[in-house]
């Protein structure tokens, strides 16, 4: 696999941007090598500019769930360039993608619309202080919502990747307002009730973690925390900005059968263009400004090219669920990939949630953020550089989550299977 040109771009970028990147687990630090740079993306595959192709299991970290360049999106967007990129002023593609995000999502009356899942998480934990008057928000270590101040505490994903879970920059002041505690841990959950009495705005959680690694909730842990925030006046956050629309319409609200008092949403709901949304019901979401004293305003939020892309998206998903098949594809990729490895003499297990999984590279169960981060970071990189090498495209770092689309096939999950038995010695170490 030749990536010179991938080589000199990045020679280039580093002296442009910080790292050579935008994001900071692109640089491929946590898995080693030289990141590929993507020239183009078609159904399941992507290529790079030196001609390389690869099975894509990121898809735009979550949004493609179609794929990449579905025709239904490209048509709808091109549709919409051609009558102006952003105006700045209301559209009616705004109401029509939010009917449809409403009507997926029984817990929401009314949406708002914002640019990434980042501004979403900011959003609705503003507009709990606002209802609740209090101020103390309740996380869950490793899992992400964004780099927003208050949540750069415990973080995962691309913190975690690079070993600083509380971000320089952020003010103590700030942080002492999140309190970040065990995920899947309802003993603590109880304590932290009892400790900060009166004081918790808000509970916000990924229903699925995704960025410490896919970890699903134990039974009975959203549920509990539904209960707990109820009893103590405090409002439920689900940040849905990777399960929404992706391990079900409904998202893992209607998977596990809870509903939050607000949900975010992010990825997909834009069809591969940058948006994010949160809403709720209609009482909480008047408290938003022009109707409410919460403040919050964004001049592309809106913007008609993310409102063509998710109307196209959600139609397509909602016409066609593609579920039943992403949950075929994803139960074979996971069982019969770590079958190979183990049978290699690999220590890997994996968790999967639909079409959401992740391989740890490790003998113990993995269900915290505590647990994931005693994974072989070393094996999952020599892992990711084997599978590049042999075309198949895999996140950059353990603590992600690998994301199966409607455009992947079982011949692509074969090819993937064909790759890990060929890269299994490599990966032994």
């Amino acid at each position: 696999m030749k990536l010179s040109t991938s080589i000199d771009l990045l020679d280039r970028a580093i002296k442009v941007l910080p790292g050579g990147v935008n994001s900071p687990v692109r640089a491929f630090n946590a898995v080693g090598g030289v990141p590929p740079f993507i020239e183009r993306g078609s159904g399941s595959r992507i290529r790079d500019v030196d001609g390389n192709e690869y099975v894509d299991f990121v898809g735009s970290w979550g949004p493609l769930i179609l794929g990449h360049a579905h025709p239904r999106v490209v048509t709808a967007v091109q549709e919409a360039l051609s009558k102006g990129t952003s105006f700045g002023a209301p559209t009616a593609a705004e109401i029509e993608l939010a009917e449809l995000v409403i009507a997926a999502f029984p817990s929401l009356d009314v949406v708002r619309f914002v640019n990434s899942g980042t501004e979403a998480a900011m959003s609705a934990l503003r507009l709990a202080r606002a209802a609740t008057g209090r101020d103390v928000i309740v996380k869950f270590d490793g899992c992400y919502h964004g780099h927003s101040d208050g949540l750069l505490v415990q973080a995962g994903s691309g913190a975690t990747t690079l070993g600083i879970p509380d971000s320089a920059g952020v003010p103590a002041d700030v942080a002492r307002l999140t309190v970040s505690i065990p995920y899947n841990d309802p003993d603590q959950v109880d304590r932290t009730f009892e400790e900060f009495s009166g004081r918790i705005a808000a509970v916000i959680v990924e229903p699925v973690a995704g960025n410490m690694g896919v970890i699903p909730p134990k039974p009975g842990f959203l549920a509990q925390l539904r209960r707990r925030t109820t009893a103590h006046g405090a409002l439920l956050i689900f940040d849905e900005v990777i399960t929404g629309f992706r391990i079900g319409p409904g998202g893992a609200q209607e998977l596990f059968d809870v509903e939050p008092d607000l949900t975010c949403l992010g990825k997909i709901v834009g069809g591969g263009l940058p948006v994010g949304a949160y809403g709720g019901s209609r009482d909480l979401m008047s408290q938003v400004a022009p109707l409410g004293a919460m403040y919050q305003a964004g001049t592309l939020s809106g913007n008609p090219l993310a409102m063509a892309a998710g109307i196209a998206t959600l139609t397509a998903l909602l016409e066609n669920p593609p579920y039943g098949d992403l949950e075929s594809l994803s139960s074979r990729l996971a069982a019969d990939l770590t079958d190979i490895l183990v049978e290699s003499g690999v220590d890997v297990r994996y968790n999967r949630v639909g079409s959401m999984l992740t391989w740890f590279f490790g003998a113990e169960p993995v269900t915290d953020y505590k647990t994931a981060q005693t994974s072989d970071t070393e094996a999952f990189g020599r892992f990711h550089r084997a599978m590049l090498e042999r075309g198949i495209y895999l996140p950059p770092s353990q603590f992600e989550t690998v994301l199966v689309s409607a455009a992947h096939s079982q011949q692509d999950v074969k090819t993937t299977l064909e790759a890990a038995r060929d890269a299994a010695g490599s990966i032994a170490g």
